[in-house]
C-alpha cells in the first residue's frame, strides 16, 4: 500500500486534518452539509444530544444524535473550492488510516445531504418553494482535475448544453453528476426538481451586472430555455456540481436540497428567506431521520 505524504494529508497533532479540524471519531457516516457556519447551529438545535463542536475558519462540525441515528452537520462556505476540501477531507476521516497513511482496505460509504439557498431560472418556481437537485451541471471547472470515469450517461445533457447556450470557449467544459437516485426517491413530495448549474461566482458568472458587463449578455435567458429530451435546467447556485461531482467519484451517496430564495426570472427575493431555511432544514431533518 502507497503511504500518503505528509504534505498531502496534512494532520494536526491532536490527530485532527487539518481544515476541518476533526478527528475521524468526531464525524459520523450520516453527514448534513450548510453553506454558512452559523446555519450549522440552525440544524444541530433540533438533535436530541450533541457530542462534537469544532469550528476552524468557515467550517464549522456539530455531530450528535438525531433520534437512533448519529448524524454530523459541517459548514462548507461558499464554492466550489471548499467543497474540493470538505469532501476530500470527509472522506479521509473514514476511509485512510492516519496512522499508516493509508487507504483502508474496506471503505465506508457517506450519506451526504446539501442544505442551501439558490436563485430559480424558471418562472413556475417560486421564491420560498424547495427544490432538489436531480443532476449538477458544472462550469466551475472543478472535476476537470481529477482522473475520473466518462460519463457517458450525461454526455449528451453536455452536449445539448454547449450548443444551447454557446458557453465553451473562455469558459471552462462544463461537466455533469447525478444525485443518488435512492436519496432522490426520499425526497419527492413537496419538491421541485431539476438541473442545477453550478456557477465559478455570484456576480458575473450569474449573470448579474454591476459595473462591469458580461462576456455572454444572454446567458440567464438561455439557461432558463435549455431543454435536453424534457429536462431543463431549474436554477443555479455555487456547490452542487462539485458535490455531485466529488461524491460520485468516491462512491457516496449524495444529494442537493435547495431553499428557493431568487427567481432571477421574475425578479422577485424572499422577504422570509430565514423562516423558509428552517422549514427546509426541519423538512430534510424529518425526512433523514428515517433513512437507513
Amino acid at each position: 500500500m502507497n503511504r500518503i505524504a505528509e504534505s498531502e494529508l496534512i494532520i494536526t497533532p491532536r490527530g485532527a486534518i487539518y481544515h476541518l479540524d476533526v478527528t475521524p471519531d468526531e464525524i459520523a457516516t450520516n453527514i448534513i452539509t450548510v453553506g454558512d457556519p452559523d446555519r450549522v447551529g440552525e440544524v444541530s438545535k433540533h438533535f436530541d444530544t450533541i457530542e462534537v463542536k469544532r469550528a476552524h475558519r468557515e467550517f464549522v462540525t456539530h455531530t450528535g444524535d438525531l433520534g437512533k441515528k448519529r448524524v454530523s452537520v459541517v459548514s462548507t462556505g461558499i464554492g466550489t473550492d471548499n467543497i474540493d476540501i470538505v469532501f476530500n477531507e470527509l472522506d479521509a476521516l473514514l476511509n485512510i488510516d492516519f496512522a499508516s497513511r493509508t487507504v483502508n482496505k474496506k471503505l465506508k460509504q457517506l450519506n451526504i445531504i446539501r442544505i442551501g439557498t439558490s436563485g430559480s431560472l424558471q418562472k413556475d418556481i417560486p421564491v420560498d418553494s424547495f427544490l432538489v437537485s436531480t443532476h449538477g451541471l458544472g462550469i466551475d471547472n472543478l472535476m476537470n482535475f481529477y482522473a475520473v470515469a466518462e460519463n457517458k450517461e450525461g454526455q449528451g445533457i453536455i452536449d445539448a448544453f454547449i450548443t444551447q447556450t454557446g458557453l465553451l470557449g473562455k469558459v471552462s467544459a462544463p461537466y455533469i453528476n447525478a444525485c443518488d437516485s435512492g436519496l432522490l426517491k426520499r425526497f419527492d413530495e413537496g419538491f421541485y426538481k431539476g438541473i442545477t448549474v453550478t456557477c465559478p461566482g455570484f456576480y458575473g458568472p450569474q449573470g448579474r451586472v454591476l459595473r462591469l458587463g458580461l462576456s455572454n449578455p444572454g446567458f440567464i435567458d438561455k439557461l432558463s430555455e435549455f431543454n435536453h429530451n424534457g429536462l431543463r435546467i431549474s436554477n443555479f447556485e455555487m456547490e452542487t456540481a462539485g458535490i455531485y461531482g466529488l461524491g460520485n467519484a468516491l462512491g457516496h451517496k449524495v444529494i442537493s436540497l435547495n431553499a428557493i430564495i431568487a427567481n432571477r426570472v421574475t425578479g422577485a427575493f424572499s422577504n422570509k428567506a430565514q423562516a423558509t431555511m428552517e422549514a427546509l432544514i426541519q423538512k430534510t431533518l424529518d425526512i433523514f431521520s428515517g433513512i437507513e
